[in-house]
């Protein structure tokens, strides 16, 4: 298991890692998407929107590279991979494949902090 823990959490590290620094250099040409998609898109770069999503990316990715605060770093990506599930479900069928790898990489970490996160599941109320 502990393999399969570092592996997960090297390679989503890497991915994340590098799909957000390339929002802010933009190393990697996107190819025009069409319909919606392209328009859903063309609206995160023109608000700077982006800039925010690609930051929580760079800073996920490098602590998972980093092996430090990895259960901080899944609640930062956590929402990303939601959203990037959403689009691609809604706007995107085709390309839904990475999203569903990071999905099952994250599931692999987040099951070995479990114990971290179980306090989050327990009905209490703040005063």
């Amino acid at each position: 298991m502990k393999i399969i823990v570092l592996i997960a959490r090297i390679l989503m590290g890497a991915v994340f890692l590098v799909f957000g620094l390339n929002g802010f250099f933009h190393f990697m040409p996107a190819p025009p998407l069409p319909g919606l998609a392209g328009e859903f898109t063309h609206s995160l770069i023109a608000s700077g929107y982006v800039y925010l999503v690609s930051g929580v990316q760079v800073i996920g990715g490098f602590l998972l590279l980093t092996n430090q605060f990895v259960p901080l770093a899944l609640v930062l990506l956590g929402p990303v991979i939601v959203n990037i599930i959403v689009f691609h479900l809604s706007m995107q069928p085709s390309g839904i494949a990475p999203g569903l790898v990071m999905l099952v990489l994250w599931l692999v970490l987040a099951y070995r902090c479990r114990t971290l996160f179980l306090p989050f599941l327990r009905n209490q109320r703040a005063e």
